[in-house]
């Protein structure tokens, strides 16, 4: 074949990118890139940012919900409001009674870490009421044929659980009293108590007003259609939790003994507490001298704050959420 042939057949055979071509090609790929990834990072701040927000609004339903349950049932009783009552339990009486002791009050408050073993700068409450669980008195053994026997309540069912040791609060319409078990027979239908019982023990068998640990009180016998119930004494608080944080703590009351603490809910940085009296025309907080006798309602702030640090400039997500209840007994 000729050398004229040869091109002829052969020119424009073969081409490629010039370097300016592949240099633009490179340049529009970064772009692209740059913008995935830019997406990929703000759908990831996203997600954490909701994440995060789920887990406040989680740990805020939790909390709301186990302590609007029991500020509900504060200062209540089966039988009625602001009824008079005999507390017997040894110490009751003592100018250093025990929180949970006092039942005359049924709710109170602690502002900016007053109470022990709070965080400082937040709000303590406690709540005190009768259980769940309310039977029926069918007969009160108040003076057995022997002297030193135990006095006791026959009631028409039992109280799942109730074990020597539990206090109960036993009412009728004119006055109520509070007592620790020192037996339950007959399949939980009996219910025993005398002089002793334990810790902190009764000091009397009499049940009559206004006996607060003092053997002079009416020899009140309960009638037939009388409540009793399991008493309930729990208060919550704001505390460091070990770990770098705060939580939520609750800390209940079995059987005349206070309990460790229980985590409720964690990363709470705040709580803040204020109260409404009856006839009153705002909320308070604990230090202005609140008459709890007469607290309806309490208002709770919570402030929360997230895992993930999803929020504007990187910062951990901080919310504050807020709950009303009203106090079932005294508004009913």
């Amino acid at each position: 074949m000729s050398a004229r042939r040869r091109t002829l057949c052969c020119s424009g055979a073969e081409g490629g990118f010039s370097l300016i071509e592949l240099m633009i090609s490179l340049v529009l790929g970064l772009l692209v890139s740059a913008a995935a990834v830019g997406i990929f990072l703000s759908n990831q701040r996203t997600y954490r940012a909701t994440e995060s927000l789920a887990r406040i609004q989680e740990n805020a339903r939790v909390a709301f919900e186990l302590m609007a349950r029991e500020v509900r049932q504060a200062a209540g009783n089966p039988c009625g409001m602001n009824l008079p009552v005999a507390n017997v339990l040894n110490g009751a009486s003592a100018a250093t009674i025990p929180w949970w002791m006092n039942w005359d009050r049924g709710i109170v408050g602690y502002d900016n870490g007053a109470l022990a073993g709070a965080a400082a700068g937040t709000d303590a409450i406690e709540f005190l009421s009768s259980g769940e669980g309310t039977v029926t008195v069918t007969r009160h053994d108040q003076q057995p044929r022997n002297p030193g026997s135990p006095a006791s309540f026959k009631v028409d069912a039992p109280i799942q659980g109730l074990r020597a040791g539990d206090i109960v609060l036993v009412c009728d319409y004119t006055q109520a009293s509070i007592v620790q078990v020192g037996a339950v027979r007959d399949g939980n239908t009996t219910i025993e108590f005398g002089r002793g019982n334990g810790q902190p023990g009764n000091c009397t068998k009499d049940l009559g007003v206004p006996v607060v640990c003092a053997a002079n009180g009416s020899g009140k016998s309960y009638s037939a259609n009388s409540l009793l119930a399991r008493l309930h004494a729990v208060r919550w608080f704001v505390a460091d939790n070990g770990r770098g944080g705060r939580s939520l703590y609750r800390v209940p009351v079995e059987r005349g003994s206070v309990q460790p603490r229980e985590e409720v809910a964690e990363r709470i940085r705040d709580m803040q507490v204020t109260y409404l009296v009856a006839g009153a025309g705002r909320y308070t907080g604990a230090g202005a001298g609140v008459d709890w006798k007469n607290v309806i309602a309490v208002h709770i702030s919570l402030t929360l704050q997230g895992v993930e640090r999803g929020g504007a400039e990187r910062s951990q997500l901080v919310r504050t959420l807020v709950h009303t209840v009203s106090l079932r007994n005294r508004t009913s």
